[in-house]
């Protein structure tokens, strides 16, 4: 009877773990400080520490997949993963074809250089400007500034490595993450005033998901909805942008 009973017991807590939810997560890991893959080939960051608190509070599972930034739309569309968090602006385009969270992140733009060869936004003026394909700041040069060549990357590293070798004029990019190049890279400097257009950038960060996969969206509102009042989104807030 015991061991009927013990077997019984492992058979209900092995269930038990079975059932427990799973968050696939995609990203695109080359966007300090919201992700990047550290040296020991394990992706960090503020969107990182951001989900796992996310799946704690839910007592999901949560796994992580590289992903391009630019696969990341469709990939929820044919639900390859279940939630792409990538610094992701929400966007009316966007909103056609995901569905998004509440935001956790209020997001800017700003633009770099190599230190005294741009003196200001309008020197750019049939100058090429490097960014990452898929993104908000490839739309708002292509619609807003059309005096400019816009030339994509599939990530932001490559971008800096040719301006730095002069074959881009400069690289346009999330004000969070530019301050990260800048601390890294003496040679650089912001040009111009903060980009802000409410049309591109002043919405703010959120989650992704499947459209029809509003269960997943409102689970994630509520446990953002608990970590920002009890002070666990303050305290991942703090590590990556408070330093």
């Amino acid at each position: 009877m015991k061991k009927l009973l013990v077997a019984t017991l492992l058979a209900s807590l092995s269930l038990s773990a079975a059932a427990a939810e799973k968050i696939r997560f995609a990203t695109e890991a080359s966007y300090p400080p919201f992700e990047f893959v550290d040296a020991k080939n394990q992706i960090q960051g503020f969107d990182i520490d951001l989900a796992n608190a996310l799946c704690k509070e839910l007592q999901a599972e949560c796994t992580f997949a590289n992903q391009g930034f630019d696969s990341l739309v469709p990939g929820l569309k044919f639900r390859r993963f279940d939630a792409a968090i990538a610094a992701m602006d929400v966007t009316p385009e966007r909103l056609e074809q995901v569905a998004f969270t509440n935001t956790y992140y209020d997001n800017s733009a700003q633009f770099i250089a190599l230190k005294g060869k741009v003196a200001d936004l309008a020197a750019l003026k049939g100058q090429k400007v490097g960014m990452q394909n898929g993104t908000t700041h490839q739309k708002y040069l292509l619609e807003k500034h059309t005096e400019i060549t816009p030339v994509a990357y599939d990530s932001y590293q490559n971008a800096i490595l040719d301006l730095k070798s002069g074959r881009i004029n400069a690289v346009f990019g999330d004000t969070a993450v530019v301050a990260e190049w800048l601390k890294k890279n003496d040679d650089l400097a912001s040009v111009g005033d903060r980009v802000t257009d409410n049309a591109y950038f002043g919405t703010g960060f959120a989650i992704a998901v499947n459209q029809k996969n509003t269960d997943l969206r409102d689970k994630l509102n509520a446990a953002l909805d608990k970590i920002k009042k009890d002070g666990t989104y303050q305290t991942i807030y703090n590590k990556w942008f408070q330093k």
